[in-house]
């Protein structure tokens, strides 16, 4: 302590009132002319909900993935693998019909297991288990599908209805199950598509159509008593990032598998080299942009029922049934680099493309009600050019893919840089935490609450 009484460390100094110099108690720095509006709101309550918390031990919105759901995935990587076998040796548009129709079920089956991991604790014996056994009827799914319209027709049926069974018995104390998506799966789509496994090729086609829409039916129909379900925003847009992972890595397979059969001269390696950029692209067009923005829209949503349904079950069967295109084209370029492709496998490649970047234009306006102009015209540009894909060589139409989503995906990072400056020059006037980029201050007007980190999406 100094003569004076002060500490040498501006820091430590003894806040006593002997300490006080009368300038010290005079009020001009608290002058109305010298506060901003928000130094006036710091006791007010947020009127928008609770901001994303990072993931750590506490929080009510930070359930995380279990160890049991990420072994059940796998069963589904098999799946996914076997929809893209089917595919391959039919990819007319009566094959893609016949695959879109059998991987409904597949998905729809894993839809089932992660909702009811979602609003429960299933970290317990019981529930593991359950996982487990919806996951070995995931397992006789996949088994089934390459013979699915011959005699394993049954299999998958029952497979399906099996699934559906345990995860009803898992929801059994919750009351009105039975009147819901679980129960359409117990009391209808899974009988339907047993019954279809009996049938020739053609009635057994319209029938499990028909189970696979009152499927994608259900979550509509019912949607006002799912509104009383309480999702978890952190863990739900995990769990379908994951999922739409295991398609490209489906992609991964469809390159590397055909590639390692191959002479691998220099137009292989390149054709392999161009087909992981397009992998790559789709990658980064959603882990980079679109995920963080996801989860950002599923905890600010008035209705989170809603959200999901729309952004998860909905939006991210299409992202993955166009992964799945792409991945199948993938092994019918990269194996003759020279050959000129027929409009089926062009039509998989640049039709997934093209599905999988509407999609993202669809998401975004459910989520903000905002159009993704730079997606939505990259997709045009990809459905346009396909015509004119058909004749050329697989390397060329692979590199031309490959040079549009890099540009669109150079495109996008410079919007992002471009948000984040004039978010950076606005930071005076409506202050947004750096820590926490994906919620929306209470001060930004509904339509642009996207978080600057990812507003393309």
């Amino acid at each position: 302590m100094s003569a004076t009484g002060e500490s040498p460390d501006p820091e430590l100094r003894d806040p006593e009132p002997r300490d006080l110099e009368p300038r010290d108690l005079e009020p001009r720095d608290l002058e109305p002319q010298d506060l901003e509006p928000q130094d006036l709101e710091l006791s007010a309550p947020d009127p928008v909900e609770p901001r994303p918390v990072e993931p750590g031990p506490e929080g009510p919105d930070e359930k995380r993935v279990t160890w049991a759901e990420l072994y059940f995935d796998l069963v589904f990587v098999l799946a996914i693998t076997q929809v893209s076998g089917l595919l391959h040796h039919h990819h007319d548009a009566v094959g893609l019909v016949r695959a879109l129709v059998v991987f409904v079920p597949v998905y729809w089956c894993w839809v089932g297991t992660t909702v009811q991991a979602n609003i429960r604790d299933v970290d317990n014996a019981r529930d593991r288990l359950g996982i487990l056994s919806v996951g070995l009827a995931g397992l006789f799914m996949a088994l089934a599908i390459p013979g699915a319209y011959g005699g394993r027709g049954v299999l998958l049926g029952a497979a399906y209805w099996l699934a559906r069974l345990v995860l009803l018995l898992l929801l059994v104390r919750v009351p009105g199950v039975w009147r819901g998506p679980y129960g359409v799966g117990v009391l209808v789509s899974g009988p339907l598509l047993v019954a279809g496994g009996l049938l020739p090729d053609g009635p057994r086609l319209a029938l499990w159509a028909a189970a696979a829409s009152c499927d994608l039916a259900a979550p509509l129909v019912f949607r006002r008593r799912l509104a009383k379900v309480a999702y978890h925003p952190a863990h739900m847009p995990e769990r379908f990032a994951l999922f739409l992972l295991l398609a490209l890595g489906e992609s991964i397979v469809g390159i590397g598998g055909t590639a390692a059969s191959a002479r691998l001269d220099i137009a292989e390696l390149a054709a392999v080299a161009v087909a992981f950029t397009i992998s790559a692209g789709l990658w980064w067009q959603y882990f980079v942009y679109a995920a963080d923005a996801m989860r950002h829209a599923v905890v600010i949503a008035d209705s989170r029922r809603d959200m999901v349904r729309r952004i998860f079950q909905y939006g991210h069967l299409a992202l993955v049934a166009g992964v799945i295109g792409v991945a199948v084209g993938f092994g019918e370029t990269v194996a003759d680099p020279w050959r000129a492709l027929g409009p089926g496998s062009v039509a998989l490649l640049y039709g997934g493309c093209g599905l999988y970047l509407l999609t993202f234009g669809y998401t975004r306006w459910m989520m903000f009600r905002q159009v993704a102009t730079t997606r939505l015209v990259a997709a045009a540009v990809v459905l346009v050019l396909l015509p004119a894909m058909v004749r050329l060589p697989a390397l060329v139409v692979l590199a031309t893919l490959a040079v549009l989503l890099v540009v669109l995906n150079v495109l996008e990072h410079r919007r992002v840089e471009r948000v984040a400056r004039g978010a950076a020059r606005d930071a005076g006037v409506v202050p947004a935490p750096a820590a926490a980029p994906a919620a929306a201050p209470a001060a930004v007007p509904a339509a642009v609450r996207a978080p600057a980190s990812a507003p393309v999406e």
